[in-house]
């Protein structure tokens, strides 16, 4: 007996994955980049642990929880959130610039506003191009400045890089990159409402 096969099944022709069960079309992505519901739970995960870890970064900086930065040294205390770190830095090519930077207030306000923005945007899953565009520069800089090439300092000490290239800077820009790309912010956040903008609809790169 013949078996009459799907025409689905010998064409090659495959559904586009928003009818898929179980997939979720988001807006501002093609259908390759839908993801299933575990996946979109996966990455909204991702993304607000991401987002977690800048917005913990800007309060710990600006208010000294006795973290990174000590308790009286925050910068509504009247501390650098850059000088410490940019200071600190022994090696590659931009040694001499960041030191120049270091403590600057101009320096100080785009550091800690770029990590309140980026914070706010993953956490609440809105302007994720923003967030990938504005945290990978601020990942290649901070690369820059510890510069993992580099075996030892300026100063002659080990400068306890594990990887000549990559680090986790990279890993977070990759990251970064990844939310914005699957439109990330739709699950767990306001990502749907934040589309759905007048001005987001008319400027897409805000999305």
């Amino acid at each position: 007996m013949a078996v009459h096969e799907h025409p689905q099944q010998h064409t090659g022709f495959h559904l586009p994955a928003r009818h898929r069960t179980g997939a979720a079309a988001v807006p501002g992505t093609s259908p390759a980049l839908a993801v299933t519901s575990t996946g979109a739970r996966v990455f909204a995960g991702v993304r607000v642990l991401t987002g977690f870890i800048f917005l913990w970064a800007f309060l710990d900086k600006a208010f000294g929880w006795g973290y990174a930065t000590s308790s009286g040294k925050g910068w509504v205390d009247g501390g650098s959130p850059t000088k410490g770190f940019l200071s600190g830095v022994s090696a590659g090519p931009m040694e001499s610039t960041f030191h120049s930077w270091a403590g600057a207030g101009w320096a100080n306000w785009l550091f800690m506003l770029g990590l309140l923005s980026i914070g706010v945007a993953l956490t609440a899953g809105v302007a994720l191009r923003f967030a990938a565009v504005a945290g990978t520069a601020m990942m290649a800089l901070m690369w820059m400045a510890e510069w993992p090439p580099a075996r030892h300092g300026s100063d002659g000490t080990l400068s306890m890089s594990s990887n000549p290239l990559v680090d986790y800077h990279l890993l977070y820009a990759a990251v970064m990159i990844a939310l914005a790309v699957t439109s990330a912010g739709t699950v767990w956040g306001l990502g749907r409402i934040w589309s759905r903008l007048p001005v987001v609809r008319d400027h897409r790169w805000l999305l």
